[in-house]
């Protein structure tokens, strides 16, 4: 009888887990899915799941395919089950080679596919100003670092190939330098931190010679006109990150929206915002959170004084670049019109 019992239990067990696995899955999703170019991973895995943040959950590693977790035009998405759980897997009939974009055929199964080619989690053109160009720093950073004086004959600088001069104390170990333009100081809305000063990126540039204290400087590109009293930091020396998988945070998080491109007034689909946690809280590219927005203060005319409403489900984020303090995140769905100081929490 106990045997049964145990055999019972397990059974209603993996029911469960498979229930559990297949409550993952969108109704009415396909069996396979082959990625078309100016797909985002965001777009295929919504394709499939109810909640597209689950995506690492549900997928499984083909060993036998040469960089599994890169995804490209072409490659196949096809619903497995292992072990009676679901999984996501690929399948692919090309081969990949570095290079710069663009794909060569070499016969009708055979195809050549360049790794930059590969799809991003979320569109990059939404986000490329704020993932290789402006970045948030310390107070006083900006103001310690070399300026730039002016343009060759006192002429703007606006384009790459002009010249100009900065002053300041310059780093021998670097030739290459980010212009920036000082921005915002953010708080945190409700202990009053400092979280860091929005560096704007203006161009790159590089040292041609010094001459004491005086550098003399390359134009390499510019993103609008270069002012005097621009401010000069070394480039970073990191690669655009775009390859990530969307993800619930491994640690609840609660959070406000303290900011968004542009300063507009209201926030919707695509915004780029800005919110008050970061690397230290957890928080990890690709992580996606909810939006709320705070519920109604409203009069009990029954049992009299005030009550606060539930806050109300707005829409969903992805971060997708973290910073000590604070991080970067795009919003990607969106139910009403969004605001600074929503909140922000594990979906």
């Amino acid at each position: 009888m106990k045997k049964i019992l145990l055999a019972v239990a397990a059974a209603s067990l993996i029911s469960l887990f498979t229930w559990a696995d297949d409550a993952l899955l969108k109704t009415g999703h396909p069996d396979e899915y082959t990625v078309k170019k100016g797909d985002t991973l965001w777009d295929i895995s919504g394709t499939f799941l109810n909640s597209p943040w689950m995506w690492p959950e549900i997928w499984h590693v083909n060993p036998q395919i040469e960089n599994p977790h890169l995804i490209f035009p072409g490659d196949l998405i096809k619903l497995i089950y292992l072990d009676g759980q679901p999984r996501l897997t690929l399948e692919r009939t090309m081969k990949l080679v570095p290079g710069a974009a663009g794909a060569t055929k070499l016969s009708p199964s055979i195809r050549v596919q360049h790794m930059d080619d590969a799809i991003s989690a979320i569109p990059l053109d939404r986000i490329d100003a704020f993932l290789s160009r402006s970045r948030i720093v310390e107070p006083g950073v900006l103001e310690a670092a070399p300026y730039m004086l002016a343009g060759q004959q006192q002429r703007l600088i606006v384009g790459a190939d002009d010249r100009g001069y900065a002053r300041g104390l310059f780093d021998a170990n670097y030739t290459n330098y980010g212009v920036y333009r000082k921005g915002q100081l953010f708080k945190d809305p409700i202990t009053k931190e400092v979280l860091g000063v929005y560096a704007q990126g203006i161009g790159t540039v590089a040292i041609n010679k010094m001459t004491g204290d005086i550098a003399t400087l390359d134009v390499l590109r510019t993103y609008e006109e270069v002012r005097p009293g621009d401010n000069l930091l070394p480039s970073e020396d990191r690669s655009v990150d775009s390859i990530f998988f969307p993800s619930a945070p491994d640690v609840d998080v609660e959070a406000q929206i303290i900011a968004v491109e542009g300063g507009v007034s209201q926030i919707g689909k695509f915004n780029v915002v800005m919110i008050n946690k970061g690397e230290r809280e957890g928080l990890q590219i690709g992580n996606v959170m909810a939006i709320f927005k705070a519920g109604e203060v409203v009069t009990d005319r029954v049992r009299g004084g005030k009550v606060a409403l539930p806050d109300e489900h707005a829409g969903l984020l992805m971060v997708f670049r973290t910073f000590e303090k604070m991080s970067f995140a795009l919003v990607l769905e969106s139910d009403r019109p969004l605001a600074v100081r929503d909140k922000v929490r594990n979906p």
